[in-house]
């Protein structure tokens, strides 16, 4: 029953004991080893949440305190795409010669603020971390080829964690379910289905100097919000489901550590490879 209503197989939920600055420190690590890095090759870490690990200090002080590196970096908070953005400003400073080597890992631990008697949140949320390590490459027309982010502010409400920060707090008030994730799916998907998707996609493939078709897509790496989601977006825009990434029935929705998972995961399997366009997006 629970799988025909989430579309999980399974999903990974950190032990209490571990932190979130301690998951991201071991991912930075695997990517350092499999690159054949030591930390002091990393100019700058960016570090994505959703949720960070406190208020204060960033999460990116805290992953340096575990690792006893004297580090340059900072957090960014974008929800569920943070690793978008961060993307975009690694490939910004590197194309300056800011840094020569920039790590960006993203990790969350969804469980942390799970409602368990929600089986809409509760059964589709994992917890995980996942880092890349970027360099400036060779000018053969790499890189990325089109960035798009907008806001639909009318939605605000339908995804919320209401309390932790200066909103609700013991001065101005706040409920144990004020820390939970609290989210409208249908309206999320109604939004997205309607009025986001065909709009954004159309601006997106726009660019001047190199227009794309979703055609022209050689493979799909999203973050995957549910398996609803991912079957809406594959019917409605007619995708080769061969083409696209899918680890959500064995991962969950990992929130920001989604995206560089699937990255990760594509890599790996020898589907991400160079010369090849890939979507990175919020599915």
């Amino acid at each position: 029953m629970y799988k025909k209503r989430s579309g999980i197989l399974y999903r990974h939920h950190a032990d209490l004991h571990l932190t979130q600055a301690e998951l991201a420190g071991q991912a930075i690590l695997d990517a350092c080893k499999q690159a054949n890095l030591s930390l002091a090759d990393i100019d700058l870490l960016i570090t994505v949440n959703g949720v960070p690990q406190q208020a204060l200090p960033s999460t990116t002080s805290h992953i340096f305190a575990k690792l006893n590196w004297q580090g340059t970096g900072y957090d960014v908070n974008a929800s569920c795409v943070g690793f978008l953005p961060a993307l975009q400003q690694a490939e910004a400073l590197l194309d300056m010669e800011y840094y020569k080597r920039i790590a960006i890992c993203a990790s969350d631990l969804a469980s942390r603020g799970l409602n368990w008697q929600n089986d809409e949140t509760a059964l589709i949320f994992g917890d995980g971390a996942s880092c890349v390590i970027l360099e400036k490459g060779a000018d053969n027309g790499g890189g990325l080829t089109s960035f798009l982010m907008q806001s639909y502010p009318d939605g605000i409400e339908y995804c919320q964690i209401k309390a932790g920060d200066t909103a609700r707090n013991p001065k101005t008030g706040m409920t144990d379910s004020d820390f939970c994730f609290a989210m409208d799916g249908f309206g999320v998907f109604k939004k997205r289905a309607k009025c986001v998707l065909p709009v954004f996609l159309e601006k997106l493939f726009a660019t001047p100097q190199n227009p794309l078709t979703i055609k022209d897509i050689d493979l799909w790496v999203v973050h995957q919000a549910s398996h609803l989601g991912m079957s809406h977006l594959i019917k409605r825009l007619h995708i080769d489901p061969q083409k696209v990434i899918n680890i959500y029935p064995t991962h969950g929705n990992q929130v920001s550590a989604f995206l560089p998972t699937v990255l990760h995961e594509a890599v790996i399997a020898g589907q991400s490879q160079r010369g090849k366009t890939v979507a990175r997006g919020r599915g």
